[in-house]
């Protein structure tokens, strides 16, 4: 399958360089950063949050685990992991369990883990199980404008 194609026009209209690679097909991110050789802090991961009557996406290093009650600390609300079957259905072009890390593109709430911003390179999943895309640190800038930080992993 490759990049999906949401991510892809997202990525374009952005107007973010990016570099994409292969790997061999893997189960989560952090069997992804192991067999791309790439350090989990370095790899993002999205996780789909139940949140005020919707969904959001938390963002961290695939190295780490979603803190709920930091979450929930933040946003004021109950919020909860959504099921394989929830996250699947918001990105229809992506296979399952491929959460990606762009809200905007799919119309989602967004929380960004603070751990990601001072790394030079950001890699994520490119929506199937096997294709890591690769942005440098101004591109993912770019790519999360206007989103809120806050240190949401332990």
């Amino acid at each position: 399958m490759g990049i999906a194609m949401t991510m892809q026009e997202y990525l374009e209209d952005s107007h973010v360089p990016y570099d994409i690679a292969k790997h061999s097909r893997t189960g989560n991110s952090a069997m992804t950063a192991r067999v791309s050789h790439v350090p989990g802090d370095l790899l993002a991961k999205g996780v789909v949050l139940k949140w005020d009557g919707s969904y959001m996406l938390a963002v961290l290093p695939a190295s780490r685990q979603v803190d709920l009650q930091r979450v929930r600390e933040i946003v004021g609300e109950k919020v909860e992991l959504a099921s394989e079957e929830e996250a699947a259905a918001l990105f229809p072009d992506c296979d399952e369990g491929a959460v990606p890390i762009l809200a905007v593109p799919y119309k989602l709430a967004c929380m960004i883990d603070e751990r990601l911003e001072d790394d030079e390179d950001i890699y994520f999943e490119g929506g199937d199980h096997k294709t890591l895309v690769h942005v440098t640190r101004e591109g993912f800038e770019r790519l999360m404008y206007g989103m809120p930080r806050g240190r949401i992993s332990t």
